[in-house]
């Protein structure tokens, strides 16, 4: 008896190993999140479609501020390709966006992202993130936070932006990524208790940069393989997720390339994380500020009640 989850199970979301052979056989299934070399990737294009024809899945190239492989990918007939971006914000964070047509893919490219690019592929644009969202509303997209909470500033759930505002973004967008094979454990956890608490669309991928990490976790839908029918069943909540993280020894092997291929985009990188590392501290010291003040506050009212029982504090 297969272990594979059906359509019709409670679970959405499952930590384990995909079964592709198993699972191609009955959905349409996506590598949701892989990058090429037109950013930090190690792989050509060619190279990224044959292997996702030898697996049997769809593939989405969401190369970091650049659209090349995407555009290219689509040449490929045989394979069902999902074209996308990673945009990197003003502050950052990245998000992603799908399109149901490349021609749009192109257009907000060309419109809407390569006037407000830095000085690298893999440096932050100047927009912010709201600005961005709104952009891409304007075409037919799926628009997805990925790794919303990952150990930096890359992912949304971070101190750059406060409650209220992620809420308001969260609002804005259509979903988030919840198992990225590259994430860390525990914060793939916390990602797919967003997922589960936000009710919205889910979606998961290997966020490879090598080829052997094609396919560690992919999305999945009982649909026809088709690019817009795989978007709509990604929406409308009609698809899963299933995958496992990167073992740790491969994740720094991948880690040593991306920082490589980031060399270029040393002193961008650098500046981020001095000052994201400065945010981290200074939040953390504003609530520690705050937890003294509310047990200061709560012992001198109890001291009060004490000496003065009848008073309304």
């Amino acid at each position: 008896m297969s272990n594979l989850p059906t359509p019709n199970s409670i679970n959405r979301i499952q930590f384990e190993k995909p079964d592709l052979k198993e699972l191609t056989r009955q959905f349409t299934t996506v590598d949701f999140h892989f990058h090429s070399r037109y950013s930090d990737g190690s792989n050509t294009v060619g190279e990224i479609a044959r292997y996702a024809q030898t697996l049997g899945i769809g593939i989405a190239i969401t190369d970091h501020n650049e659209i090349g492989g995407a555009v290219k990918i689509d040449g490929y007939r045989e394979v069902l390709s999902i074209p996308g971006i990673e945009v990197t914000s003003e502050e950052g964070a990245h998000i992603l966006v799908y399109f149901y047509e490349i021609e749009s893919l192109k257009r907000f490219y060309q419109d809407d992202v390569q006037p407000y690019m830095g000085s690298d592929v893999m440096s932050s644009t100047a927009l912010k993130m709201e600005e961005i969202v709104e952009r891409a509303r304007a075409y037919h997209t799926l628009i997805i936070f990925p790794h919303p909470n990952c150990a930096v500033y890359t992912g949304v759930c971070n101190p750059y932006f406060p409650e209220k505002r992620l809420q308001r973004l969260f609002e804005m967008v259509d979903g988030v990524e919840v198992i990225n094979s590259g994430n860390l454990n525990k914060s793939n956890l916390k990602c797919a208790l967003l997922g589960f608490n936000l009710n919205k669309a889910i979606t998961g991928g290997s966020d490879g940069h090598l080829l052997k990490h094609m396919g560690r976790v992919v999305t999945y839908a009982e649909c026809p393989p088709e690019r817009h029918a795989f978007l709509d069943a990604v929406k409308e909540k009609k698809n899963k997720v299933i995958g496992k993280e990167i073992a740790l020894l491969r994740k720094m092997t991948s880690n040593g390339y991306k920082l490589k291929s980031n060399m270029r985009n040393y002193s961008d990188l650098l500046e981020k994380n001095l000052r994201y590392g400065y945010t981290v501290v200074h939040s953390k010291s504003k609530s520690l500020r705050d937890n003294v003040r509310r047990n200061v506050n709560g012992k001198f009212r109890q001291k009060l009640k004490t000496m003065m029982p009848y008073h309304d504090y």
